[in-house]
């Protein structure tokens, strides 16, 4: 029979995927093999250029013609404008200073270290010790200035007097616990110079005060340098 064959033969190739069903709406909802994909412009073919003109993207590759832009090696140079004055060069500098960024490049040295120098016989607690003492004994040799910590040590058996640019809380109690005290000095580079290398100035000159927004940290600057000065007029 005509009908029979012919529904024996639509069978057979739906079921070998020739005619696929059309799936419900449940079967849509489920994830399986079938229906995996990207999203809808997820996966976007590769432009290939220099294949022919035919192409449309052949002959210049989509460069153009000459310039800066057409040549291997073009990166496509930051806030570049075309080699006029760019933006970023012709609007004033705006901006501010922090006073952090100073404070921040000490050179640290640990009470440890300190008290290893002064066991050692290189540095003297009968006077207070200045940066200069500490550099020329090799305990440090300051950039900036030095900042006195804590590390390695958390009592000391003599007091010592020392004059830093910084110290930390713990630091200084532990200092002034063993009967000690500690000074905090602002020394910009030209007096961190004149301290560390006096033999290199005909006049010491004079130490300059520390920025308005550092005062917090220094308030007895101008006390110190009055002292210096009447000490320097009286050698």
């Amino acid at each position: 029979d005509r009908g029979l064959a012919w529904r024996g033969f639509v069978t057979t190739a739906v079921t070998r995927g020739a005619f696929p069903l059309r799936e419900s709406p449940e079967d849509q909802s489920q994830v399986h093999l079938g229906n995996l994909a990207d999203n809808p412009g997820a996966r976007k073919n590769r432009k290939r250029v220099g294949r022919g003109i035919g192409s449309g993207r052949g002959k210049t590759a989509g460069r153009g013609h000459k310039g800066y832009k057409s040549r291997s090696g073009n990166k496509g140079l930051l806030l570049f404008i075309g080699g006029q004055t760019p933006l970023h060069k012709a609007v004033p500098k705006r901006g501010f200073s922090n006073p952090h960024a100073f404070i921040s490049r000490f050179d640290p040295i640990n009470l440890k270290r300190l008290v290893y120098f002064i066991n050692s016989g290189r540095l003297d607690t009968s006077k207070t010790i200045t940066m200069k003492h500490l550099r020329d004994c090799g305990a440090v040799y300051p950039k900036v200035g030095v900042k006195l910590l804590a590390g390695g040590v958390t009592r000391l058996d003599k007091p010592i007097h020392i004059e830093v640019s910084d110290v930390s809380d713990h630091a200084r109690r532990i200092v002034e616990e063993a009967g000690g005290s500690v000074h905090v000095a602002y020394y910009n580079r030209l007096g961190l110079r004149a301290l560390l290398k006096p033999e290199r100035f005909t006049t010491i000159p004079r130490r300059a005060a520390p920025p308005p927004k550092l005062l917090w940290k220094y308030p007895e600057h101008y006390k110190d340098v009055e002292k210096q000065m009447e000490a320097r007029k009286g050698q």
